[in-house]
């Protein structure tokens, strides 16, 4: 199976005197229905690697490959139509727009991306909701959800555009173990069952110990890649 997305000898580091290094030479390959899970220390470059993957930054040197095609050359505006159309974001606050519904914040990236009428829209947007266990909920705003309802609303708003790539940026972080297993199996499910990747930076060891694929990092680099048996 060919790899969805790859980096070859990515590093980044921020200037200053002397450069603040934040990722170094890191190499690895990104397979379909695969739920990847990058774990290590706080300061050791997981979230920065996680947003040179999502194409959120860039690189100082190596390369970012979707699926076959080097993201290096491309403009602003081509990876940000990159990222709508085939990525998907959840990170820890769910950045939900409070004056809108948990259909309309759904609905939201459809629209962006134009390729559904709004009647689309709403349908598929009802269709994510009802699949997250929400079907019920899809008229309230954010301040009337729990933490673990507005992270659902949250996914389901990621993968609106069917993206190929789920990229998420400690998930968990601010739910309880009940909702935290609930996510999980949700990640589970967008790689096993609909054949996405997941990319997941966590400090939650039992996110960790889910995952298909644990990638440990120290220090900006890659220092150990695990694979579970299914």
């Amino acid at each position: 199976m060919s790899a969805i997305m790859q980096a070859e000898g990515l590093s980044r580091s921020l200037p200053g005197t002397p450069p603040v290094t934040l990722v170094t030479d890191v190499t690895l390959a990104i397979e379909p229905a695969s739920f990847v899970a990058i774990v290590g220390p706080s300061g050791c470059g997981k979230s920065s690697l996680l947003y040179l993957l999502g194409l959120l930054d860039r690189p100082n040197s190596g390369h970012v490959l979707f699926d076959g095609k080097d993201m290096n050359p491309l403009s602003g505006d081509r990876r940000a139509h990159i990222r709508l159309a085939s990525f998907g974001f959840v990170f820890q606050f769910h950045f939900l727009l409070q004056e809108f519904t948990a259909l309309e914040n759904v609905m939201l990236p459809m629209q962006r991306l134009g390729l559904l009428n709004r009647a689309q829209a709403r349908d598929k947007a009802q269709s994510l909701l009802q699949a997250m266990g929400l079907g019920a909920k899809s008229g309230k705003t954010p301040d009337r959800l729990s933490g673990g309802e507005r992270q659902r609303v949250a996914i389901a708003r990621a993968i609106a555009n069917d993206p190929a790539l789920v990229l998420c940026d400690e998930p968990t972080g601010n739910l309880d173990s009940q909702n935290s297993a609930r996510v999980v199996e949700l990640f589970r499910s967008l790689a096993h069952d609909q054949g996405r990747a997941v990319i997941c930076v966590t400090h939650d060891a039992d996110v960790a110990a889910a995952a298909d694929v644990q990638i440990s990092m120290l220090d900006g680099r890659i220092s150990e890649t695990s694979v579970r048996t299914r």
